[in-house]
């Protein structure tokens, strides 16, 4: 049984599916209240990021973008997250990233994205590379979460 903590709760969304890492802290009643934005890669922003957080705030949730998209960043985010909810006794949740894009095309390889259409996430080729967005929302209602937090691979054959 944890300790209590006099740490404001807060519940955090983690954005890891690309070349960006964004993190949104929200409070109790799901409200976006900061958020935190790194270029580092995955692994070298996830550390300095969580061990900041963790030291200022109690997380009661955490939730992240669970693909598809860059398979090492999914991967990393999962494994961190994962432990985090294991040592800390804390609800882990996972959505797709079209949640965060507002609908639009997720990088895949090369001039392929993931795209979904009709609830189906497949692969289509652009030319010209669609300009993305990655958008945290100002409330976690706003997000259709999965219990299922393992990561989503879509992996085209090789």
């Amino acid at each position: 049984m944890r300790e209590p903590s006099h740490k404001p709760r807060v519940k955090l969304f983690l954005v890891s599916f690309g070349k960006e890492i964004r993190v949104g802290l929200y409070d109790e009643n799901s409200v976006l209240i900061k958020e935190l934005f790194s270029e580092k890669k995955s692994s070298e922003a996830l550390p300095e990021i969580f061990e900041s957080l963790l030291r200022d705030y109690e997380p009661v949730m955490l939730a992240y973008v669970r693909g598809p998209g860059s398979y090492m960043a999914l991967k990393l985010a999962y494994v961190f997250l994962k432990t985090l909810s294991i040592v800390h006794d804390i609800p882990l949740k996972g959505c797709d990233a079209f949640e965060v894009t507002g609908g639009e095309p997720v990088k895949a390889m090369g001039k392929l994205y993931f795209i979904k259409e009709n609830g189906k996430i497949t692969l289509k080729k652009y030319e010209e590379p669609p300009t993305v967005t990655v958008r945290l929302p100002k409330r976690l209602e706003m997000i259709d979460f999965d219990t299922d937090a393992e990561p989503l691979y879509i992996l085209p054959a090789v």
